[in-house]
């Protein structure tokens, strides 16, 4: 008596079924022009496909925050980045126990993505300068879709050069205002 080649199929179809994760289906309904717009506006989603963004889009948390309050706090562990939906945010660092800020970032901008490239540690804090809508993206979940982390890894390499570009300058005119003091 031979054994059913279909039954085992149909039995391990069930198994994996049943250990492996489901991937859910995205929760949000998109038209391809959105989605589009998304992929336009929001660098960190530069040069993904609508089938990357939809996916990608699918794995964030959407959440608010309250004016004044801290999304993270400078010194907090993180494993995740942040994507304004709707309202500002200021990236602050402490300096002689006084809160220094550092940026405004407002819709479509990112932030907390040094999480993501290594640095566990919060390096800043980020407070609600209004109510504010937001999305999270977490490590893992970035990392476990190949597409979306080379596209999201290559664009957080572009935004974060760019900050360092305008570190610079700053940190030029800073030294030029020192030495002609």
């Amino acid at each position: 008596m031979g054994i059913n080649p279909a039954i085992v199929q149909n039995i391990a179809e069930r198994v994996r079924a049943e250990v492996l994760p489901q991937r859910a289906a995205p929760a949000l309904k998109l038209d391809p022009a959105i989605i589009q717009k998304i992929a336009q506006k929001v660098p960190i989603f530069a040069g993904m496909s609508q089938p990357c963004l939809l996916d990608t889009l699918a794995t964030g948390e959407h959440f608010t925050v309250q004016a004044g309050e801290a999304v993270f706090r400078e010194g907090d562990m993180g494993n995740s980045f942040y994507v304004l939906i709707a309202g500002d945010v200021v990236v602050e660092k402490m300096r002689d126990g006084k809160p220094v800020e550092l940026a405004r970032l407002g819709p479509g901008e990112c932030f907390g993505e040094m999480a993501l490239v290594g640095n566990d540690v919060r390096s800043a804090t980020v407070r609600a300068s209004g109510s504010l809508v937001a999305m999270r993206f977490y490590r893992e979940l970035i990392d476990a879709n190949p597409e979306s982390a080379s596209a999201i890894y290559r664009n957080i390499a572009r935004i974060l050069a760019g900050r360092l570009g305008e570190s610079s300058l700053m940190l030029a005119d800073l030294k030029k205002r020192d030495s002609a003091a």
